[in-house]
Protein backbone atom coordinates (compact mmCIF):
# COMPACT_ATOMS: atom_id res chain seq x y z
CA UNK A 1 0.00 0.00 0.00
CA UNK A 2 0.86 3.63 -0.87
CA UNK A 3 2.48 4.82 2.44
CA UNK A 4 3.75 8.54 1.57
CA UNK A 5 1.08 11.64 0.29
CA UNK A 6 0.80 12.36 -3.06
CA UNK A 7 4.01 13.83 -4.74
CA UNK A 8 2.97 17.62 -5.31
CA UNK A 9 2.54 17.53 -1.21
CA UNK A 10 5.33 16.02 -0.34
CA UNK A 11 8.53 17.59 1.21
CA UNK A 12 11.27 18.07 -1.81
CA UNK A 13 13.34 14.73 -0.78
CA UNK A 14 12.89 11.59 -2.17
CA UNK A 15 11.83 8.68 -1.07
CA UNK A 16 14.59 6.78 -0.55
CA UNK A 17 16.23 8.83 1.61
CA UNK A 18 13.25 8.76 4.07
CA UNK A 19 14.50 5.95 6.17
CA UNK A 20 13.10 6.73 9.07
CA UNK A 21 9.65 6.15 7.23
CA UNK A 22 11.24 3.05 5.20
CA UNK A 23 12.79 1.69 8.09
CA UNK A 24 9.91 1.38 10.74
CA UNK A 25 7.82 -1.50 9.03
CA UNK A 26 9.15 -3.89 10.84
CA UNK A 27 7.80 -2.86 14.04
CA UNK A 28 4.66 -4.67 14.21
CA UNK A 29 5.52 -7.12 11.18
CA UNK A 30 2.71 -9.52 11.73
CA UNK A 31 0.29 -6.98 11.32
CA UNK A 32 1.56 -5.64 8.75
CA UNK A 33 1.56 -9.05 6.98
CA UNK A 34 -2.38 -10.11 8.03
CA UNK A 35 -3.78 -6.32 6.77
CA UNK A 36 -1.63 -5.04 4.23
CA UNK A 37 -3.51 -6.47 0.22
CA UNK A 38 -2.61 -8.97 -1.84
CA UNK A 39 -1.60 -8.06 -5.13
CA UNK A 40 -4.08 -8.51 -8.08
CA UNK A 41 -4.14 -12.32 -9.80
CA UNK A 42 -3.97 -10.96 -13.20
CA UNK A 43 -0.82 -8.82 -12.42
CA UNK A 44 1.15 -11.62 -11.08
CA UNK A 45 0.22 -13.55 -14.77
CA UNK A 46 0.41 -11.04 -16.43
CA UNK A 47 4.17 -10.91 -15.50
CA UNK A 48 5.25 -14.56 -15.18
CA UNK A 49 3.65 -14.44 -19.34
CA UNK A 50 6.26 -11.55 -20.06
CA UNK A 51 9.10 -13.16 -18.82
CA UNK A 52 11.60 -15.68 -19.93
CA UNK A 53 11.67 -18.11 -16.57
CA UNK A 54 10.38 -18.46 -13.12
CA UNK A 55 13.56 -17.43 -11.47
CA UNK A 56 12.76 -14.08 -9.37
CA UNK A 57 14.63 -11.41 -6.73
CA UNK A 58 11.97 -9.57 -4.89
CA UNK A 59 13.48 -5.75 -3.83
CA UNK A 60 11.75 -4.85 -0.65
CA UNK A 61 10.33 -8.27 -0.17
CA UNK A 62 8.96 -7.16 3.72
CA UNK A 63 6.96 -10.05 4.94
CA UNK A 64 6.65 -11.45 1.56
CA UNK A 65 3.18 -10.89 0.49
CA UNK A 66 4.00 -10.62 -3.11
CA UNK A 67 6.85 -13.11 -2.99
CA UNK A 68 4.57 -16.25 -1.83
CA UNK A 69 1.88 -15.16 -4.33
CA UNK A 70 5.12 -15.81 -7.06
CA UNK A 71 5.83 -18.68 -5.36
CA UNK A 72 2.29 -20.52 -5.53
CA UNK A 73 2.27 -20.35 -9.37
CA UNK A 74 5.63 -22.12 -9.31
CA UNK A 75 7.93 -19.44 -9.13
CA UNK A 76 11.27 -20.14 -7.61
CA UNK A 77 11.53 -16.62 -5.17
CA UNK A 78 14.90 -14.84 -3.11
CA UNK A 79 13.88 -11.91 -1.19
CA UNK A 80 15.90 -9.14 -0.45
CA UNK A 81 15.28 -6.88 2.63
CA UNK A 82 16.62 -4.33 4.45
CA UNK A 83 14.58 -4.56 7.73
CA UNK A 84 15.97 -8.15 10.01
CA UNK A 85 12.87 -8.32 11.40
CA UNK A 86 10.50 -8.25 8.32
CA UNK A 87 13.05 -10.76 6.73
CA UNK A 88 12.81 -12.86 9.75
CA UNK A 89 9.13 -12.83 9.34
CA UNK A 90 9.19 -13.73 5.83
CA UNK A 91 11.58 -16.49 5.87
CA UNK A 92 8.65 -18.31 8.59
CA UNK A 93 6.30 -18.02 6.04
CA UNK A 94 8.97 -20.30 3.51
CA UNK A 95 10.05 -17.17 1.50
CA UNK A 96 14.13 -17.18 1.40
CA UNK A 97 15.36 -13.25 1.99
CA UNK A 98 18.55 -11.92 2.72
CA UNK A 99 18.83 -8.65 4.69
CA UNK A 100 20.46 -5.63 2.68
CA UNK A 101 19.02 -2.90 0.87
CA UNK A 102 19.16 -3.28 -2.72
CA UNK A 103 21.82 -0.90 -3.56
CA UNK A 104 24.36 -2.66 -1.06
CA UNK A 105 23.17 -6.18 -1.99
CA UNK A 106 25.52 -8.63 -3.07
CA UNK A 107 24.30 -10.16 -5.58
CA UNK A 108 27.20 -12.99 -5.75
CA UNK A 109 27.09 -13.30 -9.38
CA UNK A 110 23.05 -14.41 -9.49
CA UNK A 111 20.94 -13.67 -12.29
CA UNK A 112 17.41 -13.46 -12.59
CA UNK A 113 14.61 -13.60 -15.04
CA UNK A 114 12.64 -11.04 -13.49
CA UNK A 115 13.41 -8.50 -10.60
CA UNK A 116 10.15 -7.13 -8.60
CA UNK A 117 9.07 -4.82 -5.76
CA UNK A 118 5.99 -4.69 -4.57
CA UNK A 119 4.78 -1.81 -3.26
CA UNK A 120 8.84 -0.85 -2.05
CA UNK A 121 10.64 0.15 -5.17
CA UNK A 122 10.04 3.79 -4.63
CA UNK A 123 12.19 3.21 -1.70
CA UNK A 124 15.32 2.15 -3.65
CA UNK A 125 17.76 5.02 -5.29
CA UNK A 126 15.15 4.81 -9.39
CA UNK A 127 18.73 4.84 -11.05
CA UNK A 128 21.29 2.97 -8.97
CA UNK A 129 18.63 0.42 -8.61
CA UNK A 130 17.40 0.10 -12.17
CA UNK A 131 21.19 -0.02 -12.65
CA UNK A 132 22.03 -3.49 -9.92
CA UNK A 133 18.86 -4.79 -11.27
CA UNK A 134 19.89 -4.62 -15.13
CA UNK A 135 22.90 -6.53 -13.68
CA UNK A 136 21.02 -9.29 -12.66
CA UNK A 137 18.58 -9.86 -14.79
CA UNK A 138 19.34 -12.29 -17.42
CA UNK A 139 19.15 -11.17 -20.94
CA UNK A 140 15.15 -10.45 -21.46
CA UNK A 141 14.84 -10.37 -18.33
CA UNK A 142 11.98 -8.10 -17.00
CA UNK A 143 12.28 -5.29 -14.33
CA UNK A 144 8.85 -5.26 -12.77
CA UNK A 145 8.12 -2.72 -9.69
CA UNK A 146 4.74 -2.00 -8.85
CA UNK A 147 2.76 -0.30 -6.25
CA UNK A 148 -0.70 0.21 -4.83
CA UNK A 149 -2.27 3.32 -4.63
CA UNK A 150 -5.87 3.13 -3.28
CA UNK A 151 -8.76 6.46 -2.96
CA UNK A 152 -10.48 6.73 -0.04
CA UNK A 153 -14.65 7.87 -0.11
CA UNK A 154 -14.30 11.64 -0.09
CA UNK A 155 -16.19 11.80 2.97
CA UNK A 156 -14.13 9.31 4.95
CA UNK A 157 -10.93 10.80 3.41
CA UNK A 158 -11.54 14.44 3.94
CA UNK A 159 -12.50 13.39 7.76
CA UNK A 160 -8.75 11.61 8.15
CA UNK A 161 -7.49 14.49 6.71
CA UNK A 162 -8.26 16.51 9.25
CA UNK A 163 -7.47 13.86 11.97
CA UNK A 164 -4.06 14.18 11.01
CA UNK A 165 -3.55 17.92 11.01
CA UNK A 166 -4.92 18.14 14.28
CA UNK A 167 -2.90 15.87 16.05
CA UNK A 168 0.08 15.53 13.96
CA UNK A 169 0.25 19.03 11.93
CA UNK A 170 3.87 18.94 11.26
CA UNK A 171 3.50 15.48 9.51
CA UNK A 172 3.95 15.33 5.56
CA UNK A 173 0.73 12.76 6.13
CA UNK A 174 -1.11 15.51 7.59
CA UNK A 175 -2.64 16.53 3.33
CA UNK A 176 -4.45 13.30 2.66
CA UNK A 177 -7.53 14.49 1.91
CA UNK A 178 -10.04 13.72 -1.48
CA UNK A 179 -7.91 15.78 -4.25
CA UNK A 180 -9.63 16.40 -7.52
CA UNK A 181 -8.49 13.41 -10.25
CA UNK A 182 -7.60 9.27 -9.05
CA UNK A 183 -5.02 8.58 -6.87
CA UNK A 184 -3.21 6.60 -9.16
CA UNK A 185 -2.88 10.20 -11.19
CA UNK A 186 -1.31 11.98 -8.38
CA UNK A 187 1.01 9.49 -7.81
CA UNK A 188 2.11 9.40 -11.49
CA UNK A 189 5.55 11.67 -10.77
CA UNK A 190 6.99 8.85 -8.93
CA UNK A 191 5.81 6.43 -11.53
CA UNK A 192 7.22 8.49 -14.24
CA UNK A 193 10.42 8.85 -12.02
CA UNK A 194 10.76 5.34 -11.13
CA UNK A 195 10.69 5.19 -15.60
CA UNK A 196 13.61 7.70 -16.13
CA UNK A 197 15.68 5.41 -13.75
CA UNK A 198 14.59 2.38 -16.19
CA UNK A 199 16.06 4.45 -19.08
CA UNK A 200 18.80 6.24 -17.69
CA UNK A 201 20.32 2.44 -16.42
CA UNK A 202 20.74 2.58 -20.46
CA UNK A 203 19.81 -1.40 -20.35
CA UNK A 204 15.58 -1.74 -20.95
CA UNK A 205 13.28 -1.24 -23.60
CA UNK A 206 11.43 1.58 -23.73
CA UNK A 207 8.92 0.98 -19.70
CA UNK A 208 5.72 0.88 -19.76
CA UNK A 209 2.61 0.63 -17.11
CA UNK A 210 0.19 -1.45 -16.40
CA UNK A 211 -2.76 -0.97 -14.09
CA UNK A 212 -5.35 -3.28 -12.74
CA UNK A 213 -8.32 -1.48 -11.04
CA UNK A 214 -9.80 -3.46 -8.17
CA UNK A 215 -12.01 -2.92 -5.18
CA UNK A 216 -12.43 -3.64 -1.24
CA UNK A 217 -14.81 -3.29 1.19
CA UNK A 218 -13.29 -2.62 4.31
CA UNK A 219 -14.97 -2.52 8.39
CA UNK A 220 -13.66 -0.37 11.28
CA UNK A 221 -12.00 -3.30 12.73
CA UNK A 222 -10.15 -4.12 9.58
CA UNK A 223 -9.12 -0.65 8.70
CA UNK A 224 -8.04 0.32 12.13
CA UNK A 225 -5.80 -2.79 12.23
CA UNK A 226 -4.09 -1.55 8.99
CA UNK A 227 -4.05 1.51 9.68
CA UNK A 228 -0.27 1.50 12.69
CA UNK A 229 1.08 -0.65 9.56
CA UNK A 230 1.14 2.60 7.50
CA UNK A 231 4.00 5.10 7.18
CA UNK A 232 1.83 7.77 8.17
CA UNK A 233 1.43 5.82 12.15
CA UNK A 234 4.52 3.46 12.13
CA UNK A 235 7.30 6.17 13.70
CA UNK A 236 4.61 7.94 15.83
CA UNK A 237 4.68 7.86 19.92
CA UNK A 238 1.83 5.46 21.30
CA UNK A 239 -0.43 7.80 22.20
CA UNK A 240 -0.45 9.99 19.25
CA UNK A 241 -1.10 6.33 17.61
CA UNK A 242 -4.19 6.00 19.78
CA UNK A 243 -5.44 9.14 19.29
CA UNK A 244 -5.41 9.19 15.35
CA UNK A 245 -6.90 5.81 15.67
CA UNK A 246 -9.48 6.83 18.13
CA UNK A 247 -10.61 9.51 16.15
CA UNK A 248 -10.69 7.85 12.66
CA UNK A 249 -12.40 4.99 13.94
CA UNK A 250 -15.10 7.53 14.71
CA UNK A 251 -15.04 8.81 11.25
CA UNK A 252 -15.58 5.34 9.76
CA UNK A 253 -18.61 5.19 12.21
CA UNK A 254 -20.11 8.53 11.51
CA UNK A 255 -19.90 6.80 7.68
CA UNK A 256 -21.69 3.67 8.62
CA UNK A 257 -18.95 1.63 9.68
CA UNK A 258 -17.44 0.53 6.62
CA UNK A 259 -16.16 2.15 3.22
CA UNK A 260 -15.25 0.60 -0.27
CA UNK A 261 -11.31 1.64 -1.27
CA UNK A 262 -10.91 1.73 -4.83
CA UNK A 263 -6.96 0.39 -5.80
CA UNK A 264 -4.88 0.85 -8.57
CA UNK A 265 -1.97 -1.49 -8.75
CA UNK A 266 0.27 -0.44 -11.21
CA UNK A 267 3.60 -1.80 -12.93
CA UNK A 268 5.85 0.27 -14.06
CA UNK A 269 8.11 -2.15 -16.23
CA UNK A 270 10.70 -2.89 -18.78
CA UNK A 271 12.55 -5.63 -20.28
CA UNK A 272 16.46 -5.85 -20.76
CA UNK A 273 18.20 -5.72 -23.43
CA UNK A 274 19.47 -8.38 -25.44
CA UNK A 275 16.49 -11.47 -25.20
CA UNK A 276 15.48 -12.92 -28.36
Amino acid sequence: MTTLPPEHERPAVESHRLRQVAESFGVDAARYDRTRPAYPVAMVDRIIAASPGPEILDVGTGTGTAARQFQAVGCVVLGVEPDARMAGFARGTGVPVEVATFEDWDDAGREFDVVIAGTAWHWVDPVAGAAKAARVLRPGGRLAPFHHVFQLPPEVADAAAEVYRRVVPDSPFAVLGQRPGSTAELYQPMFARIADGITAAGAFTEPEQWRFEWERVYTREEWLDQLPSQGSLTWLPPDKQARILAEVGAVIDAAGGSFTARYTTVVVTAARHGGA
